[in-house]
């Protein structure tokens, strides 16, 4: 009678487990480049045109204090929006296409492994 049970809390512990992204954090680090003329990350990160993005993944969207996000961002922000491995999917791709309105003047990354290893990499940083 325990095995069953030992067994439906050990499926039940990794199904409540944090997704994380199934990137490579290190070439992540390598696209990054393309996003650090508007962003930062790491310990003395400052907004810059668009905002620092430590502690982005999983968190709800637009909560930089100081930083003057879109209309359509804070609309999106107020609606719910979180920045999960889903939503950041999306929006990395095609920003514009994910957010009408974004600020975010970036077309998007065309590669999903480039994507995948950007959130990796973002992930990092809290």
């Amino acid at each position: 009678m325990i095995k069953p049970i030992l067994g439906t809390v050990a499926v039940l512990f990794v199904l409540s487990a944090p997704v994380l992204a199934d990137g490579d954090a290190k070439k992540g680090e390598k696209v990054f480049r393309k996003c650090k003329a508007c962003h930062a990350v790491g310990e003395d990160a400052k907004n810059r045109v668009g905002p620092a993005l430590n502690g982005v993944v999983g968190a709800p969207a637009g909560q930089n204090e100081e930083f003057k996000y879109s209309d359509a961002l804070t609309t999106m922000a107020a609606d719910g929006l979180v920045w999960d491995d889903e939503s950041l999917s999306a929006f990395l791709t095609k920003p514009r296409d994910f957010m009408k309105g974004t600020k975010m003047s970036f077309a998007g990354l065309r590669k999903e492994d480039d994507v995948e290893n950007v959130i990796a990499y973002l992930e990092g940083f809290e």
